[in-house]
């Protein structure tokens, strides 16, 4: 693990390096609309974005969003994305978001964590299997058409604090 990494709250100062991060992953082009998700992720009680910094480097991050189950007790904790840094990997930045993850999740009174990864990231199912994970295989989507969601809302100025 890096020296002296921490886990803080995103902030506004951390896009170019989320951006870098998302590119990384497979989502180039984010810088276009990455403020107002940020922006939009900070005022939601439910939804938690982090960052792994050390020596001034931004090294990964993590987005969370925390559910209620109907049928179930618990809540549960989604892992909507979780980047490490390509030159940062292997290094337990990516084990100790994970561990920040279940701790959030265990505070919201979550019974379960959930994510989903595509079939191609076979590196990524190692890393989550070694973190306790168990494959559920059937996962469907739908895709919308984009002509037809609605933009993010713009930061307004009184918006959430995300100095």
């Amino acid at each position: 693990m890096p020296p002296q990494l921490e886990i803080r709250d995103a902030a506004p100062g951390d896009l170019p390096d989320l951006a870098r991060l998302l590119a990384q992953l497979g989502y180039p082009g984010a810088e276009s609309f990455l403020a107002s998700r940020m922006w939009q992720l900070a005022a939601h009680p439910d939804a938690l974005l982090l960052v792994a910094h050390a020596g001034g480097r931004i090294l990964g991050f993590i987005s969370l969003h925390f559910m209620p189950q109907i049928a179930l007790a618990g809540d549960f904790c989604r892992i909507s994305y979780l980047c490490v840094d390509e030159q940062a990997r292997s290094l337990g930045v990516g084990a100790v978001l994970e561990q920040r993850a279940v701790a959030e999740a265990r505070a919201r009174r979550c019974d379960r964590i959930e994510l989903h990864s595509h079939a191609r990231r076979h590196d990524a199912h190692r890393f989550y299997v070694r973190q306790g994970y168990e494959e559920s295989p059937k996962y469907f989507v739908k895709r919308l058409a984009p002509d037809r969601i609605a933009p993010a809302p713009a930061p307004a100025g009184n918006g959430p604090n995300l100095a």
